[in-house]
């Protein structure tokens, strides 16, 4: 009974055994096939390509002037002997600034009135009661503080980008909150010798009360506007193997490699001469590691330039 027993449960078991052999068999001839490569997707961020203006400028440091400034002179050697105005007191033409004593040994004269001969501010007084001075010597220094102009030298190779009527912006320390608009009025017409410089003037456009004569001012010159044109800002752009390109996006989903013709760069903002279009989708980051037809996954839409191009 039991060898009966046995051999049922050995007959149940060659199949199963059976199954295992050919599995063996097939799996050593017939290899798995491979895992199928998924294929990469980049996450990007990208920005319209806008239409509008771009500036050019130069930037160059100056120094505030008063348009109007005199020295005011004695008619007579002698001694000084009263000051009778304070620095930055407002004085009228006319004005008494100072009394000085011609008289010499042996000689007495009445004291000489040493008058304002225009309306303006006390900006110096390089004299002082009891000095000895002659007619060149000046008691005072008279600035019409109202009319004030900055004066700027700029460098040789870029006195072709300048001329009468340029727009400028001033920016000042004591204000660094402001920007003050002033416009070129006067142009030198020859270069310094020893700094290579061409010496600029520039008036106020607008009221600047509170710019004092001396102030150090930062100056951007705009040289250039031109409107109608294509821009993005400057980091999208790729150089790579001698080639100028941007990725544009299409279809939300891959990108083609454009190359592209740059034209003006300011303040990380670039003109595109030929390549792009207004409203063009482009990669504004992610693209330094894109190659043509890449996939792409958008994770933010950044705001385009502004048409008008606002120089800070």
């Amino acid at each position: 009974m039991k060898t009966k027993q046995a051999n049922f449960n050995l007959f149940k078991l060659l199949p199963l055994a059976a199954v295992m052999f050919i599995q063996t068999i097939t799996g050593s001839c017939f290899p798995a096939p491979p895992p199928v490569e998924q294929e990469t997707v980049f996450a990007v961020n990208v920005i319209p390509v806008a239409k509008g203006e771009i500036n050019d400028y130069i930037q160059v440091n100056g120094d505030v002037e008063s348009l109007a400034s005199i020295d005011v002179f004695a008619n007579n050697n002698g001694e000084v002997i009263s000051i009778n105005v304070g620095l930055g007191q407002y004085v009228s033409a006319g004005q008494l600034i100072a009394k000085v004593d011609p008289s010499r040994p042996g000689q007495n004269f009445l004291p000489n009135p040493v008058r304002a001969p225009i309306s303006g501010t006390i900006i110096g007084l390089p004299v002082r009661v009891g000095s000895t001075i002659t007619v060149q010597t000046a008691i005072a220094k008279i600035s019409r503080t109202s009319e004030l102009e900055i004066v700027t030298n700029v460098a040789e190779r870029f006195i072709a980008d300048i001329k009468v009527g340029l727009d400028a912006l001033a920016r000042f320390q004591a204000f660094p909150e402001q920007v003050f608009k002033a416009k070129i009025k006067e142009v030198s017409p020859v270069l310094d010798p020893v700094t290579r410089s061409l010496q600029v003037k520039l008036r106020f456009t607008e009221k600047a009360g509170q710019v004092k004569a001396g102030m150090f001012a930062e100056i951007k010159i705009i040289t250039k506007t031109k409107k109608d044109i294509v821009k993005i800002p400057a980091y999208c752009l790729v150089r790579r193997f001698e080639k100028i390109f941007v990725f544009v996006v299409k279809d939300e989903s891959w990108v083609e490699q454009r190359e592209v013709i740059p034209g003006i760069e300011i303040d990380n903002k670039l003109e595109i001469l030929s390549g792009l279009k207004p409203d063009e989708i482009i990669i504004a980051q992610g693209q330094k590691v894109l190659e043509d037809q890449a996939k792409v996954r958008i994770i933010e839409t950044l705001p385009p330039l502004s048409a008008e191009d606002i120089i800070q």
